[in-house]
């Protein structure tokens, strides 16, 4: 049978601001991306997701970003790979406390926002992540885009790589997301939303943004939590992939 993860971006609050329902896709995702505290999240944040994913045996993953609350992570850094490693490798340990208290674990890494895009092609960010990633636990798996320099130098490093797509960004040709600076670049319509999971599940393949179909073969499907009705739009994705036989399971 044909099974792939869903995993949503949660916590992504601070202090008494909160921006994503983590309760409520807690219920249909089977993978959190947690914020760490660079681009949101705080201890208070990191700690209640981490109990609610685990009372829900959803695995807890360390949403990994470059230090910019007042940009959430989105703006372009040039931090030295020391540093960077150093820094990944602080999120981590901190994520994994609060995992550990509420009886899970941290399962899995994930970089979030421009940090995500940068190690697609950036081979010294790439490998900065990847160092801070052994710093912190060499057995834990990295989730990140198909052919990006971050899984093929993860990999080379022993670690675990784990591919993952996207069904409400736009992809170029190349198979790489489309800035969300340019027009397009989310997809706002839920049934188109639906159905690009459903290609993406049981094909690998989506249509980009040019109308070119391209293959972007992924174990886990993200669905963005900070998006207008993201619960509903979760819950829509999860019933049709499953109504069409696909099994939905967490990869780690």
């Amino acid at each position: 049978m044909t099974s792939i993860d869903l995993n949503a971006d949660l916590g992504e609050g601070f202090g008494r601001w909160r921006l994503t329902d983590d309760e409520r896709l807690l219920s249909v995702v089977t993978s959190a991306n947690v914020a760490c505290g660079f681009h949101a999240g705080d201890a208070a944040t990191m700690r209640r997701v981490c109990e609610l994913a685990a009372e829900r045996g959803v695995r807890i993953g360390a949403q990994v970003s470059y230090r910019d609350l007042a940009g959430f992570g989105r703006r372009a850094m040039d931090v030295p790979s020391a540093e960077l490693a150093a820094e990944v490798a602080y999120q981590i340990g901190a994520l994994e406390v609060f995992a550990r208290a509420a009886g899970s674990r941290v399962s899995y890494v994930k970089p979030h926002g421009a940090l995500y895009n940068r190690v697609v092609h950036d081979e010294e960010q790439a490998a900065a992540v990847v160092d801070g990633v052994l710093l912190a636990d060499a057995a834990l798996p990295v989730l990140g885009l198909p052919g990006s320099r971050l899984l093929d130098l993860a990999g080379k490093s022993g670690l675990p790589v784990v591919t993952e797509a996207f069904a409400d960004r736009a992809y170029t040709d190349a198979g790489t997301l489309v800035p969300r600076t340019r027009e397009g670049a989310v997809i706002t319509d839920p049934e188109a939303v639906v159905e690009r999971s459903l290609s993406l599940a049981r094909s690998g393949e989506v249509s980009s943004l040019s109308g070119t179909r391209i293959e972007v073969r992924a174990r886990s499907l993200c669905l963005h939590g900070d998006t207008p009705g993201a619960v509903d739009l979760a819950r829509r994705v999860r019933g049709r992939l499953e109504t069409s036989g696909i099994l939905v399971e967490a990869f780690a």
